[in-house]
């Protein structure tokens, strides 16, 4: 049987938003099954208190069931389950996130499922993601300063309006984040370089120039992170697209 997850009941008349929550988290109770879970951990290195093992393609079915509900996403946060911070990026409208939302969400992130799956679908939708950038970047928590790279990588990938000059100015950010030794955010930095140098031929000039020097570090993880980048920003694939367009 076919979960209630609309926004209205046959009346049309809105569901209350604690069935609503109710109603998307006994969906996702029915649709995880212990194997995924149980695998989370030592097959993707994913951290969750609370998790029904539910793949994220099968959530993605259940968000469209739901469609743009920014109260639910915000309810269905707070419960903690792993799942439902991963529907919220789905369901929440990027228009009405606030600058105390997406601090507050940065300050609970625990794997770098939720951060990137937030910042890839939601966050970098925001009218405040590049005022976030600079200060997540900054920050000596784990995973906000994760997701202040993922978020620049994403506006990479996704903000077309976005000048040249914006992502150049990100470069020192980069560099400087290139030095934390920690897995999750040398990850995110090598992510954020290798976004800004699939941009556009300038920035990939810019980036790469950016790589080799971090790769000449006599540093551990600057090093890392200039050979990772360099890997992909050289690769045939990547050169042959910019060749000639300089």
């Amino acid at each position: 049987m076919r979960a209630r997850t609309a926004k209205t009941d046959a009346g049309s008349r809105p569901l209350p938003l604690r069935q609503r929550v109710k109603d998307a988290l006994a969906w996702l109770e029915r649709h995880g099954n212990a194997k995924t879970r149980d695998e989370m951990m030592p097959r993707y290195g994913i951290t969750a208190k609370k998790a029904y093992g539910v793949p994220v393609g099968t959530i993605h079915r259940l968000a469209k069931e739901i469609g743009r509900d920014h109260e639910l996403a915000l309810a269905v946060w707070k419960t903690g389950w792993y799942e439902a911070r991963l529907l919220t990026a789905f369901i929440g409208e990027p228009a009405r996130v606030t600058a105390a939302q997406m601090d507050a969400w940065a300050r609970e992130f625990d794997s770098w499922a939720v951060c990137d799956t937030l910042c890839f679908h939601l966050l970098d939708r925001t009218p405040l993601a590049w005022k976030k950038v600079g200060p997540w970047c900054r920050s000596n928590d784990e995973f906000v300063r994760r997701a202040g790279f993922a978020l620049l990588a994403c506006l990479a990938l996704h903000d077309k309006e976005a000048k040249h000059e914006a992502f150049l100015r990100t470069l020192p950010l980069v560099e400087r984040g290139a030095a934390d030794e920690r897995n999750f955010v040398k990850k995110g930095v090598s992510w954020a370089l290798r976004g800004i140098g699939r941009r556009s031929p300038a920035l990939h000039g810019a980036a790469v120039a950016a790589a080799r020097r971090l790769a000449a570090s006599d540093q551990a993880a600057p090093r890392w992170v200039g050979k990772d980048a360099l890997r992909e920003l050289t690769s045939p694939a990547v050169v042959k697209r910019w060749k000639g367009r300089r």
